[in-house]
């Protein structure tokens, strides 16, 4: 397999070509980094569809897409990414919908709340939203993503970090601290992005699978999320105060997503974010990947007990 080649320098939104008779399906997509993806995509000329839990903003994201493109193809669907059962009803809609999906950005991601709390399904809450959500949804969607020509998916991960899998607390049930269970859940996802890639090769779906991240995005993610307050995000907030140079705008972190879901160097397998100090901010680059997202052991523990835990084939 040739080896990713760095994106074009400063790569940027008037690099995507048209989209036109491309569907796409972005979760997380009613503001931040994720409607970013949706605004840039509808404006090439892309179907996009917006998955998110809250249909005021929702409909508002659809309105402020079409008010900038007038011919915009957007819509919002309801899902609450912390239920299985309504990730299961929304991939039944599609697949009677849709005869193909193009491009699936699995975006949405809840970060570092200060306590353990639990998605529907039981699952602790940033394992079961950033990671186990998107395995399922990718998986009740492959059907789609097979029938469409060289799809793609691109899974959101995060800064690089010292992160890893703690298999006998993966739902933060013996010991709960905020920041490694998010940078667990973001390891989990970039696992996730490498090893579809390894089964799409292994089995001839044609589907291109990256990982991605925004470097800090100065988003409601980090600014204003409600239940975020633990010391890691105060300390994120008052450095953004301090160093604005630290930090970008979504438009900007939306971009290393948009190389991957779009450019033709993209690479299926590699990994996108900013090219500045420490990945924190810049244009799409070639991003650090955390060794054990490598490991061919540890991707497949985590895929089988994800099958298990999701009750969802591939």
């Amino acid at each position: 397999m040739k080896k990713a080649k760095q994106p074009e320098k400063n790569w940027n939104t008037s690099k995507i070509t048209g989209q036109k008779g491309k569907t796409v399906i972005i979760t997380g997509g009613t503001g931040g980094v994720g409607f970013a993806d949706a605004q840039a995509l509808a404006a090439k000329g892309a179907t996009v569809i917006i998955v998110g839990r809250d249909p005021r903003k929702g409909a508002d994201a659809a309105d402020r897409i079409k008010q900038t493109c007038r011919d915009a193809d957007v819509s919002f669907q309801r899902v609450d990414l912390g239920s299985l059962a309504e990730i299961k009803d929304f991939a039944e809609r599609m697949n009677r919908e849709l005869d193909s999906l193009d491009i699936l950005i699995n975006n949405a991601g809840i970060m570092m709340p200060a306590g353990r709390h639990v998605t529907s399904d039981g699952f602790e809450l940033q394992f079961g939203t950033n990671y186990l959500a998107h395995f399922a949804l990718t998986g009740r969607l492959l059907p789609l993503l097979k029938r469409a020509k060289a799809a793609r998916v691109v899974t959101m991960a995060t800064l690089p970090g010292n992160f890893r899998i703690d298999f006998d607390n993966l739902q933060s049930e013996k010991s709960y601290r905020a920041p490694a269970a998010y940078g667990q859940s973001k390891l989990a996802e970039l696992i996730f992005a490498l090893h579809l890639q390894r089964l799409s090769d292994q089995n001839g779906w044609g589907i291109s699978s990256m990982g991605a991240h925004p470097g800090l995005a100065a988003t409601d993610l980090v600014t204003k999320q409600a239940g975020s307050n633990t010391a890691v995000m105060a300390f994120l907030r008052a450095m953004f105060a301090v160093f604005p140079f630290m930090r970008q705008s979504a438009d900007k972190g939306a971009l290393p997503a948009l190389f991957a879901a779009t450019a033709p160097d993209a690479k299926g397998g590699a990994h996108y974010g900013p090219n500045g100090f420490n990945e924190m901010a810049g244009y799409p680059a070639l991003a650090k990947i955390n060794p054990l997202a490598h490991d061919l052991p540890t991707a497949e523990r985590l895929w089988n007990v994800s099958l298990e835990l999701t009750n969802v084939g591939y």
